[in-house]
């Protein structure tokens, strides 16, 4: 019982996570492009991310407890078990996203880079949506 509720609550987790990335990137971006306005952008983000951030957090301690679960043997690294195989991708769309974060927070929100911005909101809402599909496909026998 408690393994199907971490994964709920890490189902909910990226519900939360990819559906505001998504809101975002289709409802509030295109308005602020085309009327030039970053304060959208910097309107949606204080909304989003006291729920967005604890969201993330909630998936990577739930991700790392699946982990345990599914692959005990993960520091094996080996690309021929299925959940490692996917456990490892869905690190790499880790660091990319944290990288992506990390880059915007400090080079492109402080200079105000709406145009640059928007290529890290569509990538990061790409990267969400992979995520979705490497957790559908870990838990369906496989896409990948």
């Amino acid at each position: 019982m408690i393994l199907k509720s971490i994964i709920f609550i890490h189902i909910l987790a990226a519900t939360i996570w990819a559906g505001g990335h998504l809101i975002l990137a289709l409802g509030f971006l295109p308005r602020a492009l085309k009327n030039k306005d970053f304060s959208i952008i910097e309107g949606f983000e204080s909304r989003y991310e006291p729920i967005g951030i604890p969201a993330l957090l909630i998936l990577l301690l739930t991700g790392i407890y699946m982990t345990a679960y599914y692959a005990p043997d993960f520091f094996l690294l080996s690309w021929d078990d299925h959940y490692t195989r996917h456990i490892l991708l869905k690190f790499g769309l880790l660091l990319l996203t944290v990288a992506l974060a990390v880059h915007a927070r400090f080079f492109l929100i402080p200079k105000k880079a709406l145009r640059s911005l928007a290529l890290h909101i569509f990538l990061v809402t790409a990267i969400a949506i992979l995520f979705v599909l490497l957790g559908f496909s870990a838990r369906s026998g496989g896409i990948l």
